[in-house]
């Protein structure tokens, strides 16, 4: 950048309006050189798979002269960046900003490609891609299945796919047993009642009521590729009803293209849902760490706050990925791992950071004295005891 130092400024948009294109891409690639260098001090376990997945997100402002801002398609002005992140840790891999009018798979595969290199780096076996119909890139599906790429994304419900699955014998149709949503760790509990549900039978609102689900599969060969894929439909039977009558019955179509040919079909279509995770991502870089804000008047200085304040989050990743993990305590250990690696960023500041404390410095050494206790503590300390060790690998 060319700086000799740097200036503390009232605000972010001195320093930000330095970066050029070229600079903000060299401090993305600074920090995933670093990130490959965390993931390399993970068990074996941990290289099995990187499912990577991409979204793009609104991020409004109510300026009038901030530069490469537009107006969306919802109606609102601001930036539409382009978030690609690694499900298995939720780290954000690369943060792109864009125009707010910008479709939201724009730039996605360039970004696809860099991610996959990334992680065959650092040394994972398998690769899968997931996104919704927006990032359902035809044009690109027989290079990712030639180079060994799995990918499962959703497909629109178009009249020809749809047609198809109306065809298809009953033999076809499994039915879609999901798993519960958590596990009673006491003993079952009677459910409270259902005041939301009673409210719109009584004053006899349209109902949509799921009766049941259910999966098949059929070969799909997309327009813009040379092979044939697997084409994963749902098919969800829901009762319209008004107040205690029951009006019709209507059949909605959701569908996942796939290169798996092996995993189950309800799997496949678990696989699919999972990508709803990164919404929670989403809101972190939105309201945790406050990424988002937009807090100066170019695309490109906007863009290295958004990557700047993204980072935030990645070394909570970190920390959260450096724990040790001793055997005597595998099991305690290994789920305090994954706590602090989902925990959002606010509470993450009250168990860690935001800790009072007494300095006390001394003829050869500094003490901090903590002066408050959390159910944190001890993993606080280990994770200390741990990183005060240098990086090899």
């Amino acid at each position: 950048m060319g700086a000799q130092r740097i200036p503390d400024p009232t605000t972010a948009g001195d320093f930000c309006r330095r970066f050029d294109a070229a600079s903000l891409e060299a401090l993305q690639r600074a920090i995933n050189v670093t990130r490959v260098r965390v993931w390399r001090t993970q068990p074996p376990a941990f290289f099995d798979e990187a499912i990577l997945e991409a979204d793009g997100t609104l991020a409004p402002t109510t300026g009038a002269c901030k530069e490469g801002m537009d107006i969306a398609y919802n109606g609102t002005w601001g930036y539409h960046p382009l978030l690609v992140s690694l499900a298995n840790t939720a780290e954000p891999l690369f943060v792109v900003n864009r125009a707010g009018n910008r479709p939201s798979a724009e730039g996605a595969t360039a970004r696809f490609g860099q991610a996959i290199g990334l992680c065959r780096t650092a040394g994972f076996r398998r690769v899968t891609l997931r996104g919704d119909t927006d990032f359902m890139q035809t044009t690109e599906l027989d290079r990712w299945d030639q180079d060994g790429v799995r990918f499962v994304f959703g497909y629109d419900a178009r009249a020809n796919v749809v047609r198809l699955a109306d065809t298809l014998p009953a033999a076809a149709w499994t039915p879609l047993e999901r798993p519960p949503a958590y596990t009673v760790q006491t003993t079952p509990r009677q459910r409270p009642t259902n005041v939301k549900e009673a409210g719109i039978v009584e004053r006899a609102f349209k109902n949509l009521r799921l009766q049941g689900e259910a999966v098949a599969e059929f070969p799909y060969q997309p327009t813009a590729g040379a092979r044939s894929y697997r084409l994963v439909v749902l098919r969800k039977h829901i009762s319209v009803e008004q107040g205690d009558q029951r009006l019709f019955d209507e059949i909605r179509y959701f569908f996942y293209l796939t290169n798996d040919h092996t995993t189950p079909v309800s799997e496949i279509v678990f696989l699919a849902n999972d990508r709803c995770n990164q919404e929670n991502l989403i809101d972190q870089l939105k309201h945790g760490v406050r990424a988002m804000a937009l807090p100066t008047d170019t695309l490109l200085s906007n863009g290295a706050y958004m990557v700047m304040a993204a980072l935030a989050w990645t070394l909570k990743a970190w920390f959260a990925l450096r724990l040790p993990v001793t055997p005597r305590w595998a099991a305690r250990h290994t789920a305090e791992r994954e706590a602090v690696l989902r925990m959002e960023f606010r509470a993450f500041l009250q168990a860690f950071l935001l800790i009072p404390a007494q300095v006390i410095r001394t003829s050869r050494r500094i003490v901090f004295r903590l002066l408050a206790w959390n159910p944190w503590q001890t993993v606080l300390l280990r994770g200390v005891d741990h990183l005060r060790q240098p990086l090899r690998c």
